[in-house]
């Protein structure tokens, strides 16, 4: 399937019906007085995530989206239909803004999340809200509203534990593709991966995590080169980067300089993108003996003086690979219970200043 991860749309609220003027006119009841009803709401639409969306495309097709107008009022005080809500589902991930006044609209980031994009309009009223001691036969009505119209832009922004970042070729696809049952395209060519792939993998039948796999980003990537720049966004929700180097490059660029050149790129990208939890994964370390791969990555490490944790893996003889993923799954647990903790103590303090206030 084609991975489309932005599109643009309008979203106009129904309209909302109209009051009436109506009398009563029954035999033997003279000076029935007015009964006009109101009109209906018009309806809302909203946006819904769903878990079995992965891409945007179908929007790249239908931009427009109305809702049902609310029906006008009816004589016996009777009130129109309110106009049916119209539920769009997008996926799980999905950034919401109006593109108008770019303000931020919403952030669907679970399965079944609702979120109000336009407002059906008010209904009108009908002539029997005009009744008083002076006025008997009002033939004043309002007309129902129009519901609220927007432009939006959506974005869809996956949502993974853990990032996989380095330059094309890196062996990115074979790792997700061995720690997962996530079937990538696997090529000995660069840019074999042109859209994100999200990968689960299981360490047991309680511990699971979410790894996606991103294009392999160049230099100049943060400025619109390659392919990687459409695709830095997805890394802004993962806990944690695995920075992924070929130790042995077909095109023998510099190991070192290829893992200078992302982070320099994740810099002028993102603070907070660069400011993330970053381990170095030195892979393909079957390209080469032992004692020279061995070698190899210490001088790596060395120049780069790497402070961080580091892995050697080769996905061939998946060589680290289980290591890796088990002290992820480790540090991912240990990130959620301080996650906890911090809103435990949040959670104290409220009450605390609560109490203190009574």
């Amino acid at each position: 399937m084609h991975f489309v991860d932005e599109a643009n749309i309008q979203v106009v609220g129904g309209r909302g019906g109209n009051g009436v003027a109506s009398f009563r006119r029954e035999k033997f009841i003279p000076f029935g007085g007015p009964n006009g009803g109101d009109g209906g709401e018009g309806g809302s639409i909203y946006l819904q995530a769903d878990r079995n969306l992965n891409t945007l495309v179908d929007f790249r097709f239908i931009r427009d989206y109305k809702a049902q107008n609310g029906q006008a009022g009816m004589g016996q005080q009777k009130t129109g239909c309110a106009g049916e809500e119209l539920i769009i589902h997008v996926p799980v991930g999905t950034i919401v803004r109006d593109v108008d006044t770019d303000e931020f609209v919403g952030d669907l980031v679970e399965h079944e999340q609702r979120l109000l994009v336009a407002k059906g309009g008010l209904h009108g009223l009908g002539n029997v809200h005009f009744k008083s001691s002076r006025n008997r036969t009002p033939r004043q009505c309002t007309l129902g509203e129009p519901g609220d119209e927007r432009n939006l832009s959506l974005e869809l922004s996956l949502l993974a534990d853990v990032g996989l970042l380095g330059m094309p070729n890196a062996g990115k696809s074979s790792l997700i593709s061995t720690v997962s049952a996530a079937r990538p395209k696997v090529a000995n060519y660069p840019f074999t991966t042109l859209y994100p792939n999200l990968g689960v993998v299981r360490i047991s039948t309680e511990a699971s995590f979410v790894i996606a796999d991103i294009p392999g980003l160049i230099e100049g990537a943060s400025d619109g080169a390659g392919l990687g720049v459409q695709f830095l966004k997805h890394l802004s929700r993962t806990g944690l980067l695995l920075h992924l180097v070929d130790i042995a490059p077909m095109d023998e660029v510099d190991p070192v300089e290829s893992v200078l050149i992302i982070a320099n790129e994740l810099e002028k990208y993102s603070e907070e993108l660069s400011g993330k939890e970053r381990w170095l994964v030195l892979n393909k370390t079957d390209l080469l003996p032992p004692d020279e791969a061995e070698a190899l990555c210490d001088e790596i490490i060395e120049r780069l003086n790497w402070t961080g944790p580091v892995y050697r893996t080769s996905t061939v003889t998946r060589s680290g690979t289980d290591d890796l993923m088990n002290d992820i799954a480790e540090q991912l647990a240990q990130n959620q219970k301080d996650a906890n903790e911090i809103a435990d103590l949040a959670g104290k303090k409220d009450l605390a200043v609560d109490a203190d206030f009574e």
